[in-house]
C-alpha cells in the first residue's frame, strides 16, 4: 500500500529543497513530520505539507494505520525555470534564473 502526493512549480530551487528531502528519506513519519517542524528553513515547510497530504491520502484512500507508516521515496525534480533581466552598468543586462522544483513524497506502510 502506498500513497503519493505531490507539489508542483514550487518556488525554490531543486538544489535546496533536496537538501531537506535527503533527511527524512526513509523515517517513520512521526519521525519525519518532527524534524521538519523543528527546521528553519524554507523548504521544510514546502516539503511538511506535500508529507502531511501524503499521510491524509494513505488515511483517506487506503485506510492505511498512521502509525504504520514511513517515507518509501522522495524526489524533487526540477520544474521550468522563469528567466527574469537584470540591468547592470554601461547598457548590459544580467540574466536572473528564477527556478522552480516539483516534489514528490510516496508513503509506504512497513
Amino acid at each position: 500500500m502506498q500513497a503519493v502526493a505531490k507539489l508542483k512549480y514550487a518556488r525554490i530551487s531543486p538544489q535546496k529543497a533536496r537538501l531537506v528531502a535527503d533527511q527524512v528519506r526513509g523515517l517513520a513519519v512521526e519521525k519525519a513530520l518532527e524534524q521538519l517542524k523543528f527546521s528553519h528553513l524554507k523548504s521544510a515547510r514546502l516539503v511538511l505539507g506535500v508529507l502531511e497530504s501524503a499521510i491524509a491520502n494513505a488515511e483517506h484512500n487506503e485506510g492505511a494505520d498512521v502509525d504504520e507508516l514511513h517515507v518509501a521515496a522522495i524526489q524533487v525534480d526540477e520544474g521550468p525555470t522563469m528567466k527574469r533581466m537584470r540591468a547592470r552598468a554601461k547598457g548590459r543586462g544580467n540574466r536572473i534564473m528564477k527556478r522552480t522544483s516539483h516534489i514528490s513524497v510516496t508513503v509506504a506502510e512497513q
